[in-house]
């Protein structure tokens, strides 16, 4: 398997700022399964949440792979792609900890407990940053 990637500086930036991403998933079937999220950084890993039941996580279980693509909030011609592979689930307080960070990334505050969530970390492998305007 290939080692973590180079990640440009604008991708980063991308992934750290509160702007929607859209992940990508494979389903059992072959096909594509694409979904807006919010998503950070830990350490050198993207990170997103989702329950454990989802489409999401249950794609993830039987194929790690993701692509990510996320643009600028206000000038969708800033954008940045990424694929990698899920590494590792944190559930717990460990995976409280990420949740919230991101949570209040976007929102300010914590993320509101009553449902089960998890963090998945992704090993980057490939990134890009092109910008068109």
């Amino acid at each position: 398997m290939p080692g973590p990637a180079h990640v440009p500086e604008a991708a980063r930036a991308l992934v750290a700022g509160p702007h929607v991403a859209h992940l990508a998933t494979v389903l059992p079937d072959g096909g594509p399964h694409v979904v807006p999220l919010w998503v950070g950084w830990e350490g050198d890993r993207l990170a997103f949440l989702t329950g454990p039941g989802s489409r999401k996580a249950r794609n993830l279980a039987r194929d790690p792979r993701v692509a990510v693509s996320v643009t600028e909030t206000g000038n969708p011609y800033v954008m940045a792609t990424l694929r990698g592979r899920v590494v590792e689930v944190l559930d717990g307080d460990a995976g409280w900890a990420v949740v919230d960070r991101l949570s209040a990334l976007y929102t300010g505050g914590p993320y509101p407990r009553g449902e089960e969530r998890h963090a998945y970390l992704v090993e980057i492998d490939h990134a890009t940053a092109p910008s068109f305007g």
